[in-house]
């Protein structure tokens, strides 16, 4: 069962990324192809000054991404951050633990972050995180619901009713299904995650859905 209590998302993160691997199967290909035509044209339409990126990995979405200059990289891994630095030597990037250092930016993203974090502390720490560090928008790229999961590192939640729980200051603006849900006969090309859009409760966007790939 996934959420063992045994379990470190920070040490599991770091000792893939320290061995070569990568931040998945959802950074790459038609899902990272989809995931930055949604941001890109959301950052444009929504005239979109700064962006704070709450677990950025390795770099491998983030090189889809047109984004302000005014962006910053934020992950829980050192080995990740050693190569997004090395990668992208105009952007910054920090580790998790000095985001209180952090002005708040006008959107912050979570990608394919939340059903990793599978501690209950983790996951509410992150959340409050990610709410409080945005001025205007919060979009979000996750699964919705719970369920257990084979893989360790994976934990689906309910995520929608624990933002509805602790940001009343919050609402959610817009939900994308993506154009490719989960096969298992195809795990690496296909995904159990959305995006869900927040904003203020007088915020609007706007947000285009991207054509098939």
């Amino acid at each position: 069962m996934s959420g063992s209590p045994m379990f470190s998302s920070s040490a599991y993160w770091d000792g893939r990324y320290r061995a070569g691997g990568g931040s998945g199967a959802g950074s790459l290909g038609r899902l990272a192809r989809f995931k930055a035509a949604v941001v890109n044209r959301f950052v444009q339409d929504n005239r979109v000054a700064s962006v704070i990126d709450l677990g950025c990995g390795d770099g491998s979405q983030l090189a889809l991404l047109e984004l302000p200059r005014d962006y910053v990289g934020v992950d829980i891994s050192p080995a990740a951050l050693m190569r997004c630095s090395a990668r992208f030597p105009n952007r910054l990037f920090m580790p998790y633990e000095m985001i209180g250092c952090l002005p708040a930016a006008e959107l912050t993203l979570s990608l394919d972050v939340i059903y990793h974090l599978v501690e209950d502390t983790v996951f509410a720490e992150a959340m409050q995180s990610l709410f409080a560090l945005a001025t205007r928008f919060v979009a979000i790229y996750a699964s919705n619901g719970e369920a257990d999961w084979p893989a360790p590192h994976v934990r689906h939640r309910d995520f929608t009713r624990h933002v509805a729980e602790t940001q009343p200051d919050w609402r959610l603006l817009a939900h994308l299904p993506n154009p490719c849900p989960f096969d298992p006969k195809h795990p690496d090309d296909t995904s159990f995650a959305d995006f869900y859009i927040y904003g203020r409760p007088a915020a609007a966007c706007t947000l285009h859905i991207p054509a098939a790939d």
